[in-house]
């Protein structure tokens, strides 16, 4: 049984390595973004193309698969229109073009007719028409179509990190593996990044530069060094807190300005992770910021996994929003693992000779 599968929306991986993984051959990843081609090539030794989906034509993408594969079409589209971050900040955030780009996956569908579609995406967009118009496309389709809203830490990534999760397949019910994980067994931040060196606040690792910390204000010093694990700004002195989080309106905030806790899943890993201000980003004992590293391992990415260049160095930026917006790998190898189950259960060999023959 030859199964296939194309990456859309690759970025550097995340979802591919996981279903490599998993067993599955990815023949293609297709990202808008060509920062995230080094990575993702390296890592996965499989081609990138970089253009928008919006310029993809289902012959292009037909090409890289074999005549007789079950062929997967999967991938993540943008979800920042999506996100509870657009909807608390900017609320016009749902007139974000990129939530077009959920049709493009459509018509992609459509047009190449694969076996199984595959999508990851953040649980809100299950409450926006794009979601129903693509559903009912896929089902209109002939597509055994399920979803479900998950936490990656059930599935082994050391993480709270909640998604939608989406799989049709053309030929019979399809769903996720049962999860293996519970609050009990989840993989904890302790089990996760414990074992790498300890560095300072700004220092950089000098065995592994993706294992730097960004530089703290000397306020902000003051402020890691008086929180505790899981806590939060509120354990502060008075003279530490921000202004605003003083007003009414600031007192709910309490996500940001934290310590992880050694022995829970992290918080999500947001795009914007490498900074303490910006959630409970703060190491469970050291006084700084979680690392570049560190953040790609709480996404399940393997510890050797390789971001740049070393000739052509990135941004911490650009690396923060390449691991932040990943599918965590681990997410993505139950996700091959899941289609491979699914096929040899509706008797995948059976099916192939069907198609040679059909």
């Amino acid at each position: 049984m030859v199964v296939e599968a194309l990456d859309l929306f690759c970025g550097i991986g995340g979802l591919t390595h996981g279903v490599k993984n998993a067993g599955i051959k990815v023949v293609a990843g297709i990202d808008i973004d060509a920062t995230c081609k080094y990575a993702y090539t390296e890592n996965n030794k499989v081609p990138f193309i970089g253009k928008s989906i919006e310029d993809v034509t289902a012959s292009e993408i037909k090409k890289y698969f074999s005549k007789n594969a079950f062929k997967i079409l999967m991938g993540c589209a943008p979800c920042q229109p999506f996100s509870r971050y657009t909807y608390r900040y900017n609320k016009k955030g749902y007139k974000d073009d990129k939530w077009k780009l959920l049709y493009e996956f459509q018509r992609l569908v459509e047009e190449t007719n694969p076996d199984i579609v595959s999508m990851e995406n953040v649980p809100k967009i299950s409450k926006e028409k794009v979601f129903d118009d693509f559903i009912k496309k896929l089902k209109n389709l002939k597509y055994h179509v399920y979803w479900k809203i998950i936490n990656c830490a059930q599935y082994g990534t050391p993480q709270n990190r909640i998604r939608l999760v989406l799989l049709a397949s053309k030929h019979g019910i399809i769903s996720l593996n049962e999860p293996f994980n519970n609050e009990n067994t989840y993989c904890t931040v302790r089990d996760a990044i414990s074992h790498l060196e300890p560095i300072e606040n700004g220092e950089v690792s000098k065995t592994d530069s993706m294992h730097r910390a960004s530089r703290l204000s000397k306020i902000n010093l003051q402020r890691i060094k008086q929180s505790i694990p899981g806590g939060n700004w509120t354990d502060w002195d008075e003279t530490l807190i921000l202004n605003c989080h003083k007003k009414k309106t600031g007192k709910t905030y309490k996500s940001i300005y934290g310590r992880m806790e050694w022995d829970k899943p992290s918080p999500t890993i947001t795009t914007q992770f490498y900074g303490y201000g910006n959630g409970r980003f703060g190491h469970p004992e050291q006084n700084r910021a979680i690392t570049l590293r560190e953040g790609a391992i709480l996404q399940s990415f393997p510890t050797d996994y390789k971001f740049f260049d070393n000739n052509h160095k990135l941004p911490t930026r650009i690396i923060g929003t390449h691991i932040g917006n990943a599918v965590p790998v681990k997410l993505g190898k139950v996700i091959g693992e899941s289609i491979l189950n699914h096929l040899k259960g509706f008797g995948g060999e059976k099916i192939e000779k069907k198609k040679k023959t059909g």
